[in-house]
């Protein structure tokens, strides 16, 4: 199989999974709702968010718009840049871990794009598609819908603790989805097995 088609393979495999996984939630929860895979380690949390990977967030209105915009930019010189990589018969490994990025980015992307205009909003009732009333958002504002949740570690700063004694502390607390994973474990990948190629030999 060409490098190209295991690109192009392993992008829609990851956007598949994806947006499947979040017309799941989105069709079938309500924000809030959880329900509990292995104990209380992995637990499906149906959440949105605005910003960034993990709910990170910034400047409102105006930061969603310019993230959607940053996306797609982003998006369309990873997808030119894989293009290059594989004229140039790259690393086999470099062009996938890539490909994985822009799929995790694409995935996000989709959500920002349209979801606020086929679906309502999951605050009070399970989304409808394309809704009589209309979506919950203009086309680029839609929310991210994320739901993976691991608070494998659940428990209380020691009161001696500076600042934060007394407090819950929680490992791992940030809510996630597929495309936020791709994206880590494509960079992380990246770093880790292909640091030479990116950076030099000097690395």
């Amino acid at each position: 199989m060409s490098l190209r088609n295991k690109s192009i393979i392993l992008i829609l495999l990851i956007l598949l999974i994806d947006q499947v996984f979040k017309v799941w939630i989105k069709t079938s929860m309500v924000i809030g709702d959880e329900f509990h895979v292995f104990g209380n380690w992995f637990i499906i949390h149906f959440t949105e968010n605005n910003g960034m990977a993990f709910g990170m967030e910034f400047w409102g209105k105006s930061g969603k718009l310019f993230l959607s915009l940053f996306r797609v930019v982003a998006i369309v010189a990873i997808g030119y840049y894989i293009f290059q990589l594989i004229k140039q018969k790259a690393n086999t490994g470099l062009v996938l871990g890539i490909s994985a990025i822009l799929a995790g980015a694409l995935g996000n992307l989709i959500d920002s794009a349209v979801y606020g205009v086929i679906f309502n909003d999951s605050f009070t009732e399970v989304a409808r598609f394309f809704p009589a009333d209309g979506g919950y958002a203009s086309f680029l504002y839609g929310r991210v819908v994320d739901m993976l949740y691991f608070p494998i570690i659940n428990t209380t700063y020691p009161q001696w603790f500076p600042w934060v004694g007394g407090h819950p502390f929680v490992f791992f607390r940030p809510v996630f989805n597929i495309a936020d994973s791709a994206i880590t474990t494509g960079v992380l990948y990246l770093l880790i097995f292909q640091r030479k190629v990116l950076f030099g030999k000097t690395v």
